[in-house]
């Protein structure tokens, strides 16, 4: 066993504490509140203590209401992480895994240890490694990939390019740096010409589809990129693949076993209604969008779905969960769109639903979650 790793006695003494970590500077902030909000009704709470824990859009960590209705999407809006609470500080030292909380006129108070944080943030700030990274300093265990995998997981440049480096198949794409569209105009627009019509413009490290625009003109490309600049001053911009859009969830393995892979899902949007599967089309637009479950698909292809699926999570170094998402054309070919290294997790999402249509409902994979990180190492793994 390692040193740093939960001794079985260690956690038999007492019930592990989850900190639910939700909220975040991203843009993705209500869909994180959303996530929580699932994640906080279905965990166990006989077998786990929670504490909930919000980062606020101006990153402020605070003690969060326990209520699940409070982070639902209401006709008010969307839910949000307000400052206030009782500020709450994490451990950074080896070996300490106690919280306090900071309270104006009051002395610190000791909050408890935390066994495990399940950070469901989407997006910078959060999904990319930052937050693993701090984790990582005071080796407290967390959900999901670590710095390294939640990075280029995050940046849709340097994963293309780390599966590319790995012989799994991506589209044609093309990348903009910061600075460049300003800078050169012409060259830019005439290199993204190549890929043909049409294309999709993305922000490089945001999720979902915030900023994202499909053009079939080049005279559209000026402002598809100011979309995607108003959430990244790197932008991806895609060749158009005909095909359907299909998912596969991930879960990690245990004690060194492989990835396991679930059955394949697929995105069907409304042509009429959305040109692709937006951010509307995700979250407020449900009727105009059919997640299927499992797809209908080919044996033969869904073995190559699952398989490419398991192959990406494994060259990214992925740890805990993933989607991967892919296209399926019309002659049979499976090409990577990209993996999340923390789906939406609500259980509409399709990360939980594939594994619903696979046999795991959605408290069991929250608990295989939590216990995934609790069973892995901290440091170097």
């Amino acid at each position: 066993m390692s040193p740093h790793e939960l001794a079985p006695h260690e956690q038999a003494a007492r019930r592990p504490r989850v900190m639910v970590l939700f909220g975040g500077r991203s843009g993705e902030h209500p869909i994180s509140c959303l996530t929580a909000a699932s994640v906080l009704r279905a965990i166990d709470r006989d077998r786990y203590d929670v504490v909930p824990v919000g980062i606020t859009r101006s990153g402020e960590w605070v003690l969060a209401d326990d209520d699940p209705d409070r982070w639902l999407l209401t006709a008010g809006g969307l839910p949000e992480v307000a400052a206030g609470g009782g500020e709450v500080v994490l451990p950074l030292a080896v070996g300490r895994r106690g919280l306090r909380v900071l309270e104006p006129a009051q002395p610190p108070r000791e909050l408890g240890e935390v066994d495990v944080v399940m950070p469901l943030l989407h997006g910078p700030f959060g999904e990319d490694g930052t937050l693993q990274g701090l984790l990582d300093l005071a080796d407290v265990r967390y959900v999901g990939a670590g710095v390294l995998a939640s990075a280029v997981g995050m940046d849709k440049h340097y994963m293309k390019l780390v599966l590319q480096g790995h012989g799994i198949p991506v589209g044609p794409f093309t990348v903009v740096l910061p600075g460049q569209w300003e800078r050169d105009r012409d060259e830019v627009t005439a290199r993204v010409a190549e890929l043909g019509l049409p294309l999709f413009v993305k922000p490089a490290r945001a999720g979902s589809s915030l900023g994202i625009s499909r053009v079939d003109d080049l005279a559209d490309l000026p402002a598809a990129m100011s979309a995607a600049h108003e959430h990244d001053p790197k932008v991806v911009i895609e060749a158009g693949i005909v095909g359907r859009e299909i998912e596969c969830a991930v879960l990690g393995g245990r004690s060194g076993e492989r990835a396991r892979a679930s059955l394949p899902g697929e995105i069907v949007v409304a042509p009429d209604a959305h040109a692709f599967y937006d951010f509307e089309a995700k979250y407020l637009d449900e009727a105009h969008v059919d997640l299927r479950c499992p797809a209908d698909l080919p044996d033969d292809v869904v073995e190559q779905v699952r398989d490419l699926a398991v192959r990406t999570f494994e060259a990214v170094g992925g740890e805990g969960l993933s989607r991967v998402d892919v296209f399926v054309t019309g002659d049979g070919d499976v090409v990577v769109n990209e993996i999340n290294t923390m789906p939406g997790f609500t259980p509409f999402s399709m990360f939980p639903r594939m594994w619903a249509a696979s046999g795991i409902d959605y408290p069991a994979l929250v608990d295989e979650l939590i216990q995934l990180a609790l069973h892995r190492p901290t440091g170097l793994r």
